[in-house]
């Protein structure tokens, strides 16, 4: 029998990442005869972020940047906090992750059952919430820990360059894409695989999706619902020129979504996976026929069985019965109202460029 103090098989560990599957999501969420095809993410260990967590790691490494045996310290709502235990695991690093008290109760365990040390902060910031909050707790710890490194997933160019091979098992799996349909949160997967399917397929047109009340596209920051996409800061990974168009979704229409999907697919997620599922199947309905549209769908279900898939909680946050509109709302430019539910908009910018200070 293997002691469970032998070192982990760092080459089995890393082939539990990527060759995730496809599966085709037609009616009810789109007629009989379209669809999209859905990027199961959720057949990582543990999501879409094993792969930027392993490969930041790996890269910071062979650059110095990180020693061996150095602690690695980031601020996370979830999903990246289990790529870096997993890459804690592979090369042998402690790993402390700076959260808040909108972490699941659950992911919290899972977390630390994977032996990374928890640090959560209990103020969000003034301007920036608790993203921000987070992030200064990092710069707090980084301090005290000499030798430590922090991947910055906001900024961190090989958060982009991890998606890579995702963008070419894409490729090989579906041949050829007209439409990407992505979450956007810190930007990394959005801007990592629109890359490289522009390269193989120029006229990609990409679409992203975001939650109200996040300000990466220009709207006002305010206190969100739903965890792994938006943010109330402006991550500089965002491909702003990327983006043909953005979709932002409300709590109470991405759970009604999921657990559509959960009912229907079997195939199912948390609040990005009903995000993206809606804007797919709203493009599968008015696009072309024949147009084939890819979904990356980031995670399964397991970690919001006590939010999205819990009536107790939906009903406290007033999200059930609350099916969307059949048609997203549209604004010209993302200044022009502040959305609560689902809207469309075909002009793309980034606050920043435009001169917003926020």
């Amino acid at each position: 029998m293997t002691s469970i103090t032998t070192p982990p098989d760092r080459s089995a560990l890393i082939g539990l990442v990527g060759n995730t599957p496809l599966l085709h999501i037609g009616e009810p969420h789109a007629p009989a005869g379209r669809g999209f095809w859905a990027k199961l993410e959720g057949f990582n260990p543990g999501g879409i972020k094993d792969r930027p967590g392993l490969h930041m790691v790996e890269r910071a490494r062979t650059r110095g940047e990180l020693r061996p045996g150095g602690r690695i310290i980031e601020s996370t709502s979830g999903t990246l906090g289990l790529g870096l235990a997993l890459a804690g695991m592979v090369y042998r690093h402690p790993v402390t992750l700076v959260t808040d008290p909108g972490l699941e109760p659950s992911m919290t365990r899972l977390l630390t059952a994977h032996g990374a040390e928890i640090d959560m902060v209990d103020t969000p910031h003034p301007r920036g919430g608790w993203q921000q909050a987070r992030r200064d707790r990092v710069t707090e710890l980084l301090a005290r820990h000499p030798g430590s490194w922090c991947p910055d997933q906001y900024n961190n160019p090989d958060n982009t360059t991890a998606y890579t091979p995702l963008a070419l098992e894409l490729a090989a799996q579906l041949r050829h894409i007209d439409v990407l349909v992505c979450s956007v949160g810190t930007g990394g997967h959005s801007a990592g695989i629109s890359r490289v399917l522009r390269g193989l397929h120029p006229g990609l047109r990409v679409v992203g999706v975001d939650t109200v009340g996040s300000t990466i596209f220009g709207q006002p920051a305010r206190p969100r619902l739903m965890r792994g996409l938006g943010s109330s800061i402006l991550p500089r990974n965002v491909a702003y020129d990327s983006f043909d168009e953005v979709h932002w979704v409300a709590p109470a229409e991405a759970v009604w979504t999921c657990r559509r999907l959960a009912a229907s697919s079997y195939a199912t997620g948390g609040w990005s996976v009903g995000a993206v599922a809606l804007v797919a199947g709203w493009l599968a309905r008015t696009q072309p026929a024949g147009t084939r549209i890819a979904a990356v769908f980031p995670d399964g279900p397991q970690r919001y069985l006590g939010t999205v898939y819990d009536d107790e909680y939906c009903a406290a946050h007033d999200l059930l019965d609350r099916p969307p509109a059949d048609e997203p709302d549209e604004i010209a430019h993302p200044e022009d109202k502040e959305v609560t539910r689902w809207t469309r908009c075909a002009t793309v910018v980034d606050p920043l460029a435009a001169g917003d200070p926020e």
